[in-house]
């Protein structure tokens, strides 16, 4: 297989895992309440079928990078993609809500082997001077997924029931496992041999746990803060137990000294927190204080995700020609500004208003994402590419859960 025929094959099989996960994600939001009225479930047990998932991925993140990086990151991302398409050909015929819960906890993990490993793939596979090209691509992919999901997978589900969106998961990630199989370069796990942290792995999932657990409960009584400060001492004695560990899940050294992976990766995690949980608030905004419906609603939000998916290639590709920290500064500085916008909302602002803060949101993530992750997984070592991956998924899926905590 040439070289090209490589890059290629790589980009096309991320780039389908990329669009699935989150496709799958958003879309089941949409299923809920069809799920509900069919099991009779709760609020409470409808929320769990979205958040499982989220915690789970968020626990099994970067020990899932680590283990990529010992095993071979191609290995794991084939293992997430089989255990993620048989769970969703079992979620199909879900029996009861608990069922559902328990099934999206195990697809959460096999979404956690894909994540994880994806863009350390890329980055092993594209030459520096290719690289924000296609991690602006794969980027571009996930945020397709994002967009679709309400639109396609509210059509599928009003014509065949809730069932045929996990039916979905079969054709596509069979196709994509396959692809990986027959084109995906066998790739040199640079850390082949060494030990896997059992130890830091439980402290860290358990940690995670407590911390999502109490933070997204916080008003519901004292029990939710004793929860989320525990995980927070948890993930100091986390750290602490790395930095005495010979062969850690998470290399210290990389925070410590690598002042450009730990401040970039603070950076996703304060642009995440600061921006994620705006399309909830502005979903509660657009229906209950501009009445509009549903749909309106969402062909409105659909803004962000849809110039993200637009213009990352592109900013992918200004990261190549130009500093990638300069050019996710400079979408930072944008995403900024259109907090700015939103701070400025009131009941009499105008629709036009929301739709510009929305595109500018967009824009700025295109040009801070795919930039900032090149910045990432270009300052560490080979044989940390795996970990540096699940770490800045991890950082990602924190500063959702941040952003969803400060604003309910």
């Amino acid at each position: 297989m040439t070289r090209k025929d490589s890059h290629s094959a790589t980009l096309f099989v991320v780039c389908i895992a990329h669009f699935l996960m989150p496709f799958m994600m958003s879309a089941v939001g949409v299923a809920l309440p069809m799920i509900g009225r069919e099991f009779d479930a709760s609020a409470m047990q409808l929320g769990l079928v979205e958040t499982t998932y989220v915690l789970s991925a968020s626990i099994f993140l970067l020990a899932m990078g680590r283990l990529g990086d010992i095993h071979g990151r191609r290995r794991i991302f084939q293992c997430g993609i089989v255990v993620f398409t048989i769970v969703g050909g079992l979620l199909s015929q879900a029996w009861s809500i608990e069922s559902m819960i328990g099934l999206r906890f195990l697809q959460g993990m096999g979404g956690s082997m894909v994540m994880a490993t994806t863009l350390a793939l890329v980055v092993s596979t594209f030459p520096a001077e290719e690289r924000g090209k296609a991690l602006g691509i794969a980027v571009a992919s996930v945020y397709a997924g994002i967009s679709c999901g309400p639109f396609f997978g509210g059509a599928l589900i009003n014509v065949f029931g809730w069932r045929a969106l996990f039916y979905l998961c079969i054709p596509l990630g069979t196709v994509t496992f396959l692809v990986a199989c027959l084109k995906l370069p066998v790739d040199r796990a640079e850390a082949a041999g060494e030990p896997f942290d059992w130890r830091g792995s439980m402290v860290y999932a358990l940690s995670l746990l407590l911390l999502i657990t109490g933070s997204s409960s916080l008003d519901r009584g004292l029990w939710a803060w004793v929860l989320a400060a525990l995980g927070v001492a948890g993930l100091l004695l986390f750290l602490a137990l790395e930095a005495r560990t010979e062969y850690p899940l998470l290399n210290i050294s990389l925070l410590r000294d690598n002042r450009v992976f730990a401040f970039s990766s603070l950076a996703a995690l304060l642009n995440y927190a600061a921006t994620f949980g705006v399309t909830f608030f502005f979903s509660l905004y657009l229906q209950y204080v501009k009445g509009l419906n549903p749909f309106d609603a969402g062909a409105i939000l659909i803004v962000q995700p849809v110039v993200q998916t637009l213009f990352s290639p592109l900013c992918g590709r200004l990261a190549d020609r130009f500093p990638a920290a300069l050019v996710a500064t400079i979408g930072m500085a944008l995403c900024a500004a259109g907090l700015g916008i939103a701070a400025t909302v009131s009941a009499h602002t105008s629709v036009s208003v929301v739709i510009l803060m929305l595109a500018v949101l967009g824009l700025g993530f295109a040009l801070f994402s795919s930039p900032n992750v090149s910045v990432i997984m270009g300052s560490v070592e080979a044989r940390y590419l795996g970990v540096a991956s699940g770490f800045n998924s991890s950082m990602r899926t924190l500063g959702m859960m941040t952003s969803m905590t400060i604003i309910t």
